[in-house]
Parts: C-alpha cells; sequence; structure tokens
C-alpha cells in the first residue's frame, strides 16, 4: 500500500471569531513533488477553504503520526489567523479530484464543547488542533 504523509490546517479567523473547519474524507495529501510542506498546506488552504495563504503565514503546531498500525504516514498540522479579507474564493475543493468538501465557521464559544461532544463525529487532529487553539492562541486574544 503506498501511502503519502499529510499536511492539516487550523485557521482562525479573526473578522468572524471563528475556527474554519472542513467536512471531508482525509487531509491534504503530500503528494506534489517538489513543494514543501508549507507551500501543500497553502494550496490546500486555497483549495478547500478560499483563503490565500503565504507559507510566511503558518504556524507548525506539530508533526505526529497518524494512522498507526495501518500506514504509519505523519502529518504535520500548521495555524493560521486568517481575516474575511483572505477569502477570494468558496473553497469546497476541486471538482476534477472529485472533492466535495464543506467549510464551516465554527464561532469559538462553541468550539470546546464541539470538541469534547463524543457524539459529534470528529478526527483526534481536530480535537488536539482545538486543544491546542485554546491552550496558546486563545489566552493571548484578549476579552471578546
Amino acid at each position: 500500500m503506498k501511502t503519502h504523509d499529510s499536511v492539516a490546517i487550523l485557521m482562525f479567523n479573526s473578522s468572524q471569531q471563528s475556527l474554519v473547519l472542513v467536512k471531508q474524507f482525509r487531509p491534504g495529501l503530500v503528494d506534489q513533488p517538489g513543494l514543501s510542506l508549507e507551500e501543500v498546506a497553502c494550496s490546500e488552504a486555497w483549495e478547500e477553504c478560499g483563503y490565500r495563504l503565504a507559507p510566511s503565514d503558518l504556524r507548525r503546531v506539530a508533526t505526529y503520526k497518524s494512522g498507526v498500525g495501518l500506514t504509519g504516514s505523519s502529518q504535520t498540522m500548521f495555524y493560521a489567523e486568517v481575516t474575511d479579507g483572505q477569502r477570494g474564493g468558496p473553497g469546497g475543493g476541486l471538482a476534477e479530484e472529485g472533492e466535495l468538501i464543506e467549510v464551516v465557521h465554527l464561532p469559538l464559544d462553541g468550539a470546546r464543547a464541539f470538541a469534547d461532544d463524543p457524539d459529534v463525529p470528529k478526527t483526534l487532529g481536530v480535537i488536539f488542533g482545538i486543544s491546542w487553539f485554546f491552550s496558546c492562541v486563545a489566552p493571548g486574544l484578549g476579552p471578546r
């Protein structure tokens, strides 16, 4: 079985005070030779969410093993703060790749409950990303 490493981006939209998530089957695969992880992440942010990012906009959060026991591939998570002004397209994925992706803006006031709710399907990466955000970013945001 051929496997690929992947990237994920946790985006905080400061205009909407929300986390930008996507509903899809798989993370962004690192399957484009010659591109850095950051470049792949920026490409995925545009294709899936409609936000234009540069590699310098990204903060590396962590690299961890995903698919342990199955593929052993690595996933690298990045963080980026975005604004409504950076959204230049609808996102939704690439039709020619059969992607049908829904962009979700999760308000901060409901994000912890979302992460903690065992009845809402989500990956461990989403739970980790939200927890990391509230530990490492939210304290510096000030009152909302």
